[in-house]
């Protein structure tokens, strides 16, 4: 029974599962989107909220905390500095989980988990329109006829397997000691 257990198993021991989740949290809070398996997203979700919490405190302590748990001190600059401010006027739901079909290798759920306060993105930049036409291409000469190749060499008989026969063959001595 699983009685008190909180965190889903994803077939993974204790070390591995806490590196996973740390390596999709890290992900989240550099990318702001992620698509992963459905279980890993719940799971990542919750310790990407955790996460945004202990930026929003904004003390030495707390940023001492997330940096030992993230390991990764740039991740944490940009959670600090970008993301818990965007992140200041909510109460908590930090993140959000989108269901995104299936994975056609194995039938896996997969979902994407992103930031509900993501950085706008850029709009696509317009096609330039060239004012002027392109210059016209210049008229190249006719170049000599190529000097005709010399024929390749003739191949030897035998070839590779010639190499394994002389590899493999006995020597005179061998033959005569039998």
């Amino acid at each position: 029974m699983r009685h008190g257990l909180r965190s889903r198993r994803l077939g993974r021991s204790r070390s591995e599962r806490a590196a996973v989740v740390r390596a999709l949290a890290r992900a989240v809070i550099r990318y702001e989107r992620i698509q992963t398996t459905l279980p890993k997203a719940k799971e990542a979700q919750r310790a990407t909220e955790r996460l945004i919490t202990q930026a929003k405190a904004g003390t030495l302590a707390a940023r001492r905390r997330v940096e030992a748990w993230l390991q990764d001190p740039e991740t944490v600059r940009t959670l600090w500095s970008q993301i818990a401010p965007r992140c200041q006027s909510r109460a908590g739901g930090y993140t959000r989980i989108v269901h995104a079909g299936y994975r056609h290798g194995d039938g896996a759920a997969m979902a994407i988990l992103e930031l509900v306060e993501r950085k706008p993105e850029a709009p696509p930049k317009p096609a330039r329109r060239r004012e002027t036409p392109p210059p016209a291409p210049t008229p190249r000469t006719p170049s000599p006829l190529p000097k005709p190749e010399a024929p390749p060499p003739p191949k030897r008989p035998g070839g590779f397997l010639k190499g394994l026969r002389r590899l493999f063959r006995k020597s005179r001595q061998d033959r005569q000691g039998d």
